[in-house]
């Protein structure tokens, strides 16, 4: 593996649940106007970063931000599938307030095993972790060149718990602001975090 910057970003505010009180995971939900303005602000501040690839999942949300910041590059955006966000099944839309009401043990069991607990016709956070990281290792020996991946809230927290060493339990206690980019340096063998959350400057 070359050495290379992989700046991995979370999208743009989405048209709804901007309060993050509703179970959004694979909802395909554009970005709002907020949203967009965040995209276009990546897309400033990695403009003069020599991007050879920018990669995103094939939801709207993620296309959309990195067509975005692809536009400074003259490049198009790479979709893969598996870097999508997690399946949150039969729960997908709804309230946290509802999923409480309708299914109070269920609910319960997930805060109580976060990483397993697996959401009726959806997926564990176990399950997305066997997805991303062989995808996210793929892209990182294959591309040659800085890169930009432009991921999902559980998604870049699955990938930098990986990198961090932490246990995927404690996911939560890494923040994924809308339109964060965290800079992660590859090296020949191993994979270090330069830049965790940010939402300034470069």
């Amino acid at each position: 593996m070359d050495f290379k910057n992989i700046y991995l970003v979370r999208h743009g505010k989405i048209g709804r649940d901007a309060d993050g009180k509703t179970y959004i995971g694979q909802v395909d939900i554009p970005l709002n106007g907020d949203g967009r303005e965040q995209a276009e602000n990546l897309g400033r501040r990695l403009k003069e970063i020599n991007i050879s690839n920018i990669i995103c999942s094939d939801l709207i949300r993620s296309v959309e931000t990195a067509e975005i910041i692809a536009a400074h590059h003259n490049l198009s955006p790479v979709i893969i599938p598996s870097l999508k966000e997690i399946s949150m099944g039969d729960w997908e839309g709804i309230t946290f307030a509802e999923i409480m009401k309708r299914s109070p043990d269920e609910y319960k069991k997930r805060g109580a095993d976060i990483l397993n607990y697996r959401t009726p016709g959806g997926e564990s956070f176990a399950d997305l972790r066997e997805r991303v990281i062989p995808a996210f290792l793929k892209i990182a020996d294959s591309a040659s060149g800085d890169i930009v991946i432009s991921g999902h809230a559980g998604v870049n927290r699955i990938i930098l718990c990986h990198i961090l060493g932490l246990p995927y339990e404690k996911m939560f206690n890494i923040p994924q602001d809308y339109g964060c980019i965290n800079r992660i340096f590859a090296g020949i063998s191993n994979f270090r975090v330069v830049l965790l959350n940010d939402t300034g400057k470069l």
